[in-house]
């Protein structure tokens, strides 16, 4: 009897904790569809729910966090903010640039809008019901994720820290790898997976991606994690141009080991090498084959293999499934652009540089290299009257560049090309870039840098070597450029042309 009456006072309970949430969520369905929110109101609860998920993000780039179903979550989760934050600062930027009179310098600055399909007709009639519509779309997305990681949270607690000292996120992100903490840990747990009964066969990890999208940079920031180094005893780098001979024995005499360990791990289970094979071009199948058979006839059980190349056709060399890397969305890359720019400033103590800063941002095509140059040359000058001048230029060199060449000066680059850049304060010279390679964190670089040459009054005439960027994360490579000052040709130059019959030819 007694059971009886506590499994109905459990009953009575469970129906009146269900009862309360079923009328808790009919209320706020009645007050949601009877209240229509405003464009300020849903953008400052945006605000509030992306303050929740910058503490979830910045808490976990700060731990060591292996478990898969919860990087893809973090994942989905800085993907929610990073639109978020580019959401509420289209909007933010816009109303002030609605707010300044007629006809000045910045008065139609937001035409990066190309960036989001949907908001193509932001200048349109109706650009208020969609900017309303994206802000309450970025608010409900994020809201579910958060809503789907609460249990997440608390199993965030229980992983180790990297960062044990305080930090500044604006350290952090110009510090450290940028949005590739799921695909650090999935090439991690390749490393780290071991078959106690598997074939002595080499497990090769492709890891495919166009160039400059970090493939080296990730490698690096693989191979200097701690796990790593002390599972694997010596770690190999070979390039594209160096497999040619196939004697592991040689190439090992032949190049420098970038790390080895000594520690306890070179007397177990035999010395593991990691071998990192950055390819150049193409290579071929009955190449890959004799390296690898090579490989097998020298290095120890457990030992594995990292190739990269901007090529799909490595894929087939895998015995997992390939990573492949792509370029950031345009939301992220504003995200970082702000952060290397402003650093501690707040954006939001001053909306019309950051209003410039978005536009900039949209132009630099998604290059980490030129995020670095462009923000670090900004937060130098932090000037508004110089950040007008760096806009209106770039927008005339981008334009005629495409205009004259048939692409983005970037893509240019990329693709090994010479690309016109021109000189802000030298309308009468051109600087080419002709192309760029990379130096050691030991060697020595120029000591002019291309932002000087562009932007500043270096003095420079014919070819030279100028530095374009130094990393300040693993491998620390310096960006080197071969560059050439041209005088460009005057209207009086052009005028002097052969005659015949008096008719210009």
């Amino acid at each position: 009897m007694t059971r009886i009456l506590q499994r109905v006072s459990q009953m009575n309970i469970l129906l009146s904790a269900v009862l309360g949430e079923l009328t808790t969520r009919s209320i706020n369905f009645l007050i949601k569809n009877s209240v229509k929110p405003t464009a300020p109101d849903v953008d400052d609860r945006l605000r509030r729910i992306l303050l929740r998920a910058q503490v979830i993000v910045d808490e976990a780039m700060g731990r060591q966090i292996t478990n898969r179903g919860i990087l893809q979550q973090l994942d989905m989760l800085r993907d929610a903010m990073h639109h978020g934050y580019y959401i509420i600062d289209t909007f933010r930027y816009q109303s002030h640039s609605e707010e300044e009179a007629k006809g000045q310098v910045l008065s139609k600055s937001l035409s990066l809008l190309k960036v989001v399909n949907s908001l193509q007709g932001l200048y349109s009639s109706s650009r208020s019901t969609q900017i309303f519509e994206q802000l309450q779309k970025s608010l409900d997305d994020l809201s579910s994720v958060i809503n789907d990681m609460e249990e997440i949270v608390v199993f965030l607690m229980s992983y180790p820290r990297i960062y044990r000292q305080p930090y500044s996120m604006h350290l952090l992100v110009g510090n450290c790898m940028f949005g590739r903490q799921m695909e650090t840990e999935l090439v991690i747990s390749f490393l780290l997976h071991t078959q106690p009964h598997a074939p002595k066969e080499l497990e090769v990890l492709p890891i495919v991606g166009p160039g400059k999208v970090g493939k080296t940079t990730l490698v690096a920031h693989v191979c200097e994690d701690a796990r790593v180094r002390d599972h694997f005893s010596e770690i190999l780098f070979l390039h594209g141009h160096d497999l040619t001979g196939v004697d592991l024995a040689a190439l090992k005499e032949r190049y420098v080991t970038e790390h080895r360990n000594h520690g306890s791990n070179s007397n177990k289970e035999g010395r593991r090498l990691l071998i990192v094979v950055e390819l150049v071009g193409t290579l071929t199948e009955d190449v890959w084959n004799r390296l690898c058979s090579a490989y097998m006839r020298h290095v120890p059980s457990g030992s594995k293999i990292i190739v990269t190349s901007q090529s799909d056709e490595i894929i087939k060399f895998g015995t997992t499934r390939a990573l492949s890397l792509k370029y950031l969305s345009h939301e992220a890359y504003w995200y970082f652009f702000k952060m290397v720019t402003f650093g501690s400033m707040d954006p939001e103590m001053h909306p019309k540089l950051a209003r410039m800063a978005m536009e900039i941002a949209g132009m630099m095509n998604g290059c980490f290299i030129s995020a670095n140059m462009m923000g670090c040359l900004l937060r130098d000058n932090i000037d508004f009257h110089f950040w007008c001048k760096v806009l209106a230029f770039l927008r005339g060199t981008i334009k005629q560049h495409v205009s004259k060449f048939g692409g983005h000066p970037v893509d240019l680059i990329i693709e090994k090309k010479p690309a016109h850049l021109g000189r802000m304060f030298t309308p009468s010279e051109d600087f080419v870039l002709h192309s760029e390679y990379q130096r050691s964190s030991q060697e020595d670089v120029p000591k002019i840098r291309v932002q000087d040459v562009i932007y500043g009054s270096v003095k420079a005439q014919g070819k030279f070597e100028a530095l374009g960027w130094r990393s300040r994360i693993p491998p620390y490579h310096s960006y080197v450029n071969v560059c050439e000052i041209r005088e460009l040709k005057t209207m009086g130059t052009k005028r002097k042309r052969c005659m015949k019959n008096r008719v210009a030819l």
